[in-house]
């Protein structure tokens, strides 16, 4: 039976070629802007780490004085933890992994004659940044507890670095020169690169190149090496001492917890270390302030989305919708066109919802071609937004979940759509049509 109502329908779009052609356009152009909007939506706000994001946390303290005043325009201030917080938490151990970490730029000094000396970003971390995130491997790994301690001069660097400087040979062992520093190449990472960067500052690009080198901070502060990122101070420190100062803020921290019990009791922790501050002197706020974000809530938090990408998703469900009003018109002039053919079918013996599931295939086929169209139109909006400069331009691609969302989209749209119209054909009386045939 559905075979047969299939039929039906198709031959009905090809007796109206042109009314088809048009209502195949309205949902495909609809559908095209929303899902391009979508995709970026959802590229955008995706989780970064899979199978690992629910063990992910972010210490959230709040050092700052009652009368600091924050930049609505910036981050928030309190999104970084001074030194003596991080090293606080780091050594208390408190979860099952935490690593503390900043981002950097080094001008690196290639060996290789036939290579100028050139910049890239990295970042500078403790030994439990790699088993915590998970990052893969090429060859060898990364440093130990015990390398920061002895604050060695080691390096693991990434794939592309790698490659450049030492080709696709073994580069365990061999010395790269970052800055005027040497340092021993002990892993190299493959580019990995979780879009967003969750781990990074807040002021840093969140959705460009995988970092290229990871450095010891333990080295880092020792050489005092260059650091990417947002530097908040509330006191008189002087730039020699900002980097140490609890007045300033700038690095980022992150813990492993791996059940509920943990993550309960780090928020106790959070809290039990910030009263104590807060009997000391250092911190001015309630310590019902500190927080402990999961990653996906982490993100949430710092409001990754652009107001406009919001806006521009929000208009092209309005067009969406618009389109979807006109197929409505043109369904509902098209079905009760074809009154006459209705009532000799429901004359003939044809049940009510005979008609309306005849009708509705006959909508779900228009979508289905309306799908198709709005694929070809998403992916030229995509390609448009990858032209564009923004850092999460690159990502926006479509994947196996969004080719087939936008087919779903497409054929529901357009029944739905189509209801109104089988329903008002259905309500045809036969008696009054067959008396003009």
């Amino acid at each position: 039976m559905i075979g047969y109502y299939l039929d039906l329908a198709l031959r009905s779009l090809k007796r109206n070629p042109v009314l088809t052609a048009l209502m195949v356009l309205a949902i495909g152009l609809g559908i095209g802007a929303s899902m391009t909007m979508i995709t970026v939506l959802h590229v955008m706000t995706d989780d970064p780490m899979p199978g690992r994001s629910g063990q992910l946390f972010y210490p959230h303290l709040d050092p700052l004085p009652l009368d600091y005043r924050q930049n609505s325009d910036g981050p928030d201030a309190a999104d970084n933890l001074t030194w003596p917080d991080a090293m606080a938490l780091l050594d208390a151990r408190r979860g099952t992994r935490q690593a503390v970490m900043a981002g950097g730029q080094l001008l690196v000094r290639p060996k290789r004659t036939d290579l100028r000396p050139f910049t890239v970003d990295g970042r500078y971390a403790t030994a439990d940044f790699f088993a915590m995130f998970g990052v893969p491997f090429e060859q060898g790994q990364g440093w130990s507890a015990a390398d920061d301690a002895a604050r060695a001069h080691v390096v693991v660097l990434g794939d592309t670095l790698n490659r450049k400087l030492f080709g696709h040979g073994d580069s365990l062992g061999r010395t790269v020169r970052l800055g005027e520093t040497d340092f021993r190449v002990v892993g190299v990472a493959a580019d990995w690169r979780p879009q967003p960067m969750f781990y990074a500052d807040a002021s840093a690009t969140r959705f460009g190149d995988a970092d290229q080198f990871f450095l010891p901070l333990s080295v880092a502060m020792d050489l005092g090496l260059d650091v990417n990122g947002n530097f908040t101070g509330w006191g008189e420190d002087h730039a020699a001492t900002r980097m140490v100062s609890a007045t300033t803020s700038w690095l980022q921290f992150w813990v492993q917890l791996d059940n509920p019990a943990q993550v309960a009791g780090y928020r106790q922790f959070l809290h039990d270390y910030s009263a104590q501050q807060k009997v000391l002197g250092r911190f001015q706020r309630p310590p019902e302030n500190a927080q402990l974000y999961g990653l996906m809530a982490w993100l949430q938090h710092q409001n990754l989305v652009p107001s406009d990408v919001r806006l521009q998703l929000w208009l092209a469900l309005g067009f969406l919708l618009v389109c979807m009003t006109n197929i409505v018109a043109l369904l509902l002039a098209k079905f009760l066109r074809r009154s006459g053919e209705i009532s000799v079918r429901r004359a003939l013996g044809a049940r009510r919802r005979d008609i309306f599931l005849q009708l509705g295939i006959e909508s779900a086929v228009i979508g289905v071609g309306g799908g198709v169209l709005g694929l070809l139109i998403a992916q030229l909006g995509l390609w448009s937004v990858r032209h564009r400069p923004d850092d999460y331009a690159q990502l926006a691609q479509m994947d196996v979940s969004m080719l087939l969302g936008t087919l779903v989209l497409a054929i529901a749209a357009s029944i739905l759509a189509g209801l109104l119209p089988a329903w008002r054909a259905c309500r045809v009386a036969p008696v009054l049509q067959l008396k003009t045939l």
